[in-house]
């Protein structure tokens, strides 16, 4: 039998060593279904319950394995499907293809059903590549394009494929005029600044008394590296959400995240030193980096396109991190360890003192950051931790130190919700053999999660660690929005928009073969935890958390916080509970440190 279009395609995709495609069925693909008919599944067809999770699942896959993540989707609602995932993967910079079906060319531009402009579409989140195959003699090149460029540029490329194309018989391009044959690969490159730009860039670290460092996802290639600068400098780390896993929060002189998710010893780091250096990082809100005019700063980012940006940088360097880093290294002279590096891990020390403390806040039922604050010691050194967006982020970036291997993520530019538990999913078909966590609140649960845990099921099987962790922070509230109405507006919660409905997320995990638990009292917290990290499946557990707990940003005083609760509280219906949780947890920060307060709620001097 001939070879099709469509077999090509998946033969190319092997080719390049791709292993699965995250995806969802429909008529715009069939041709491509077929052809994984006939490939026996090679490579791996991993079916989602919605596209946009296949998306998410891609983007989970490739921030976790290093790799291309794959996904396809019918024409039409599928492919359009697919954009809130993709543009996921287009902001926090992960390379990802998409695959999409297309209405027979004989039907394009007659109104036929499912018709959509993908092109258009698709020009702004796959804009470094989008193309349609007409004919089988664009392939391999459109293919390896998509492949190649998503690799090197880190975003979203996208094929676009008629279904009436799919089945045609493929045709090679020939030794031919406007035929446009192909290769496959692409070698590892690593750009490096020029060497006077290197010198120029170590004189003013070498100037610089109080120096502190931001690093963020492109710097992970360079851990060895950041923290020899570190040490040479007397330097502090502070890490952007993208970065949490960079660098070992077990290092005393790592601040932890930065910003609002942030921690009060990177606030401090950032407005008390007079050199600042940013390391693969574009973090947007430059109200928590140095104010201007008060450090002399230096970028060092591998795209030209984000260099300069968020602050008035006198040195921007275009490289990779790691290679930059170690010619940069023989230059600057080291410092003796004083004052500044001391008060920083002095801060740094204190803060973990405080979390402790404001874990152990009572809370009606469970305060959620006990929740995550105890899974912190049970953490298995391998293991890979996903965060969805809302509260739950706040808690993933103050309570969790990440050591050895371990790693984390969530989706750090686009904010979206529902992420957590398909980046989880992806995590696991890259990584089979290690532990996964998702920590979610009930809103993303609801959105997409469930769904999802029947995918989870699908393919537990396949995983040689069964551990897939969906820990859920059920509190009944959109609590992020909540805050961000109170803080920002002055509103008082809006309850037709904000109260969720309660739902058995446990007991819907174990009706499908999953493990599950609903947590109402602290005292089950840990247990629970060490029962689903047991478990030989994966498992949810129900953790009924306090709204009223705030996620209260690193630089807000006891004064403003409570001119907040003042200003709303006529009008809240949890103005009760907002103000006492408020008051307690911003107070923790004002005790003195340096004593043994136990370990769980109830167990507190003083509360």
């Amino acid at each position: 039998m001939s070879e099709k279009v469509a077999d090509h395609i998946l033969a190319r995709l092997r080719e390049w060593g791709v292993e699965h495609v995250f995806a969802y069925a429909g008529d715009g693909i069939n041709g491509l279904l077929a052809a994984w008919g006939r490939a026996d599944d090679h490579p791996k067809f991993v079916q989602a319950r919605h596209e946009e999770m296949a998306a998410f699942e891609a983007v989970g896959y490739a921030k976790f394995s290093g790799r291309v993540g794959v996904c396809a989707a019918t024409s039409g609602p599928g492919a359009i499907h697919l954009l809130n995932g993709l543009y996921d993967a287009k902001l926090d910079h992960v390379p990802v293809v998409a695959i999409v079906g297309q209405t027979a060319r004989t039907a394009m531009g007659g109104s036929y059903q499912q018709e959509v402009d993908l092109a258009s579409l698709y020009k702004d989140v796959a804009s470094e590549y989008c193309e349609t195959v007409t004919v089988p003699e664009q392939l391999p090149n459109v293919l390896d394009r998509a492949m190649r460029i998503a690799y090197a540029r880190r975003t979203v490329t996208a094929v676009i494929i008629p279904g009436d194309v799919q089945e045609l018989d493929y045709s090679a391009p020939g030794h031919a005029f406007k035929m446009v044959p192909s290769s496959l690969g692409l070698s590892r490159f690593a750009p490096v600044p020029s060497d006077e730009d290197l010198r120029r860039t170590a004189d003013l670290l070498n100037d610089g008394e109080k120096v502190a460092i931001l690093v963020g996802q492109g710097a992970r290639g360079a851990r060895a590296e950041v923290e020899e600068l570190a040490e040479l400098l007397g330097a502090g780390v502070a890490k952007a959400l993208l970065g949490k896993d960079v660098l070992s929060d077990e290092l005393p002189y790592v601040t932890g995240s930065i910003g609002l998710l942030g921690t009060r010893p990177s606030y401090e780091l950032m407005t008390g030193c007079d050199t600042f250096v940013a390391i693969g990082s574009n973090f947007p809100y430059s109200q928590f980096l140095p104010e201007y005019g008060r450090a002399r700063g230096v970028q060092i980012d591998i795209d030209p396109s984000m260099i300069g940006l968020r602050y008035p940088y006198e040195i921007n360097l275009v490289g990779d991190a790691h290679e930059t880093l170690r010619r940069l290294l023989p230059l600057v002279r080291a410092k003796k360890h004083g004052k500044w590096r001391k008060g920083i891990e002095s801060n740094v020390a204190r803060w973990w003192e405080v979390m402790q403390r404001r874990a152990a806040v009572d809370a009606d039922p469970i305060n959620p950051e006990y929740v995550v604050h105890s899974l912190d010691a049970l953490l298995p050194d391998d293991v890979i931790v996903t965060a969805d967006s809302g509260s739950s982020a706040n808690w993933y970036a103050r309570h969790l130190r990440m050591r050895g291997s371990m790693r984390g993520s969530l989706s750090g530019t686009l904010a979206t919700m529902g992420p957590g538990v398909p980046y989880a999913i992806g995590a696991k078909f890259a990584h089979p053999d290690r532990p996964v966590i998702a920590l979610v609140g009930d809103g993303a649960m609801q959105m997409n999660g469930m769904a999802e845990l029947i995918t989870a099921a699908k393919y537990r099987g396949e995983w040689s660690d069964p551990r897939l962790v969906v820990a859920v922070l059920n509190n009944g509230d959109l609590n992020q929005v909540t805050w961000e109405m109170r803080a920002m507006e002055g509103a008082p919660q809006f309850e037709p928009s904000q109260h969720l409905p309660d739902v058995p997320y446990a007991d819907f995990a174990r009706s499908i073969g999953l493990g599950g638990v609903r947590v109402e009292k602290p005292d089950d917290v840990q247990p629970a935890w060490r029962e689903a990290l047991a478990a030989d499946r994966p498992f949810v557990i129900d953790f009924r958390t306090d709204p009223a707990v705030p996620p209260i940003p690193p630089h807000a005083s006891l004064r403003q916080i409570e001119s907040a609760a003042s200003a709303i509280v006529h009008g809240d219906s949890d103005r009760g509970g907002m103000i006492r949780q408020g008051v307690k947890a911003k107070i923790q920060e004002m005790l003195p440190g340096g004593r043994d307060r136990g370990d769980r709620p109830g167990a507190r001097e003083g509360q």
